[in-house]
């Protein structure tokens, strides 16, 4: 099958930063965690992309590991609001460009702050959407800050 490239690709692609996409098209992984089975990799290893909403309105991203769920108060204490709530999933395609289950930190149609799990701090590389359902990119979370800045927290449950 003839790779295809998502716009996370070309991103990354255009500052020349490596990565290895993983395609799970024809499974019928929809779960993370699913995802991570059919791709023989560890759960712990691959990340899920969150969008949230401030107290002060302002939206932040969150990346965590798939087989876990994002705590509402650290996640708020990372980026210093009061509260903050999930982005509703009506809303996640006119804010971000990406639809549910295809979101990526990557190529949002604006930047946010972005807080990555701790846990990915100490890993080689981590595994994320690149975009696009069935579509996932693997890098070192070194190379992502070069084109997300990002901050990294304890903020799972």
């Amino acid at each position: 099958m003839k790779q295809e490239k998502t716009n996370v690709m070309r991103a990354l692609d255009q500052k020349k930063l490596p990565y290895t996409a993983h395609c799970y098209l024809g499974t019928n992984a929809i779960s993370g965690v699913e995802v991570a089975s059919v791709l023989g990799q560890d759960p712990a290893h691959v990340y899920k992309t969150l969008v949230t909403t401030g107290k002060s309105g302002a939206h932040y991203v969150f990346v965590i590991p798939v087989a876990k769920e994002l705590d509402l108060k650290k996640a708020a204490q990372a980026v210093g609001e009061k509260s903050i709530s999930m982005l509703p999933q009506k809303e996640l395609l006119p804010l971000t460009g990406y639809i549910h289950g295809g979101c990526s930190p990557i190529g949002m149609k604006k930047p946010f702050p972005t807080v990555l799990h701790e846990t990915a701090a100490s890993q080689e590389t981590i595994v994320f959407s690149a975009g696009k359902i069935g579509w996932q990119v693997e890098m070192k979370p070194a190379d992502l800050t070069a084109i997300v800045p990002y901050t990294f927290f304890d903020v799972r449950k």
